[in-house]
């Protein structure tokens, strides 16, 4: 299930990514995490329920950026000591490595 955040205004989501909140990391990293064998194109990473607009601005993640979504999160996870975690996110990126690895090479191996 994806993150939901209720903030004031737009400026309060902007804040909590500038500051690099980590609960939006873990949220990226939990949710990529539990569609590593997806065959959807998108998943859904993040509700943001913005108050004074009464609108939800949805933030979603091609599969095809997983990869690079993953390695940019893991040095937040490394800061927060979340070892085990950590190695999740390694091993998620390397079986996330070969599912994507041209077929011609698979066959040479």
């Amino acid at each position: 299930m994806a993150l939901e955040l209720n903030v004031n205004n737009i400026e309060e989501f902007q804040d909590m990514v500038d500051t690099k909140d980590f609960r939006i990391s873990e949220s990226i990293i939990k949710t990529i995490l539990s569609n590593v064998n997806t065959k959807k194109k998108h998943i859904h990473i993040i509700s943001i329920n913005v108050l004074e607009s009464n609108t939800t601005l949805d933030i979603t993640l091609e599969k095809k950026f997983f990869i690079e979504t993953l390695e940019e999160n893991l040095k937040y996870f490394i800061e927060h000591e979340r070892y085990e975690d950590c190695q999740n996110i390694v091993n998620a990126i390397n079986q996330l490595k070969v599912i994507n690895e041209p077929i011609s090479k698979k066959k040479t191996k």
